[in-house]
């Protein structure tokens, strides 16, 4: 068991050591978020915010990791910021999918889909978690592949001077 364990670890680190599409200083890409529970929201509508977009899937071990901690220490500080917002986008996940997940998981924070990976397209082409932090200017600040608590801890310091 403990080697399935490694072998998945491994294999999951493989994926993550892939280029990133986006570079520091590029706009928020155009895109439309469609969700039946939390309505549409698209980056004109977010204009002089700090916005985190987060990819990940359901199945992925470390995202689950990273929204865990999402959950009990950047949404609780960050929430009620009139100045932040924060998409959570399920890459190939329905409206339907996420209802169901959250229903397990208990997340306070919304969950978008992204059903054709669309909305992922125009920020990657693989590899999850993914976070891109974008400035009141709209240009990327801060992104990261994967998940561990030190890169965690970058990207709410990141967030905290952005604000």
């Amino acid at each position: 068991m403990k080697k399935l364990g490694m072998l998945c670890m491994l294999l999951c680190m493989a994926v993550f050591v892939q280029a990133q599409e986006l570079k520091k200083g590029d706009a928020m890409p155009t895109f439309e978020l469609d969700s039946k529970v939390y309505g549409k929201v698209k980056p004109a509508d977010l204009k002089g915010k700090v916005v985190l977009v987060s990819l990940f899937a359901t199945w992925c071990g470390p995202c689950q990791l990273e929204l865990a901690e999402v959950q009990s220490t950047l949404w609780p500080k960050y929430k009620d910021n009139k100045n932040f917002t924060m998409l959570v986008i399920g890459r190939e996940h329905t409206d339907e999918q996420l209802t169901k997940y959250n229903e397990r998981k208990k997340f306070s924070f919304p969950l978008y889909p992204d059903p054709k990976r669309e909305v992922f397209s125009k920020f990657a082409e693989k590899s999850i978690p993914r976070a891109y932090l974008f400035g009141k200017d709209g240009k990327l600040i801060y992104s990261s592949i994967g998940y561990t608590k030190e890169e965690f801890q970058h990207l709410l310091k990141a967030i905290e001077e952005a604000l």
